[in-house]
């Protein structure tokens, strides 16, 4: 089964590039600077970091239903990302070299599988899930950490 894999649009985050610590921090958001990599995944382009480069961490509602899956969670967003993620077939290695938990979700944003898969596995899982009657869409998840990372739908 096909599978598109897209990050977050750059448009909600774009009013916090460059803006002071102080500001962000205002805004419960903080600037931080990638010293390794792999560690700071870009939820936009949906890749690590490079050392040296910067981030946002953000709290963002990835799951905006108002069902009992409604949900945010701290994300990193690349200060001055601009290329949103969006690919058919295609795992990126920010996904490849982690495990991942994938949830599956109805039209209405309820929850109706999930599976926890290593990130060289991911075909097999996103197929079988996206094969579940029931699902409209699937969120990657950090598993680690638990923070959202990118979205998955039948392409």
């Amino acid at each position: 089964m096909s599978f598109r894999i897209t990050g977050l649009s750059p448009e909600p985050f774009r009013h916090l590039f460059g803006l002071p610590d102080e500001e962000l921090a205002r805004l419960g958001a903080e600037r931080c600077v990638a010293d390794q990599t792999p560690g700071y995944p870009d939820r936009i382009e949906v890749r690590d970091a490079q050392p040296g480069e910067t981030l946002l961490l953000v709290n963002f509602t990835h799951q905006p239903a108002d069902t009992p899956y409604r949900a945010s969670h701290a994300i990193f967003v690349r200060e001055g990302a601009r290329d949103r993620y969006d690919r058919i077939d295609e795992i990126p290695d920010a996904l490849r070299l982690r495990p991942i938990s994938l949830r599956a979700f109805d039209a209405s944003g309820r929850m109706v599988d999930a599976d926890l898969v290593d990130g060289r596995d991911l075909e097999a899982v996103i197929a079988r899930l996206l094969g579940v009657p029931q699902a409209d869409y699937l969120h990657a998840h950090y598993a680690r950490r638990g923070c959202y990372a990118a979205r998955i739908d039948r392409a």
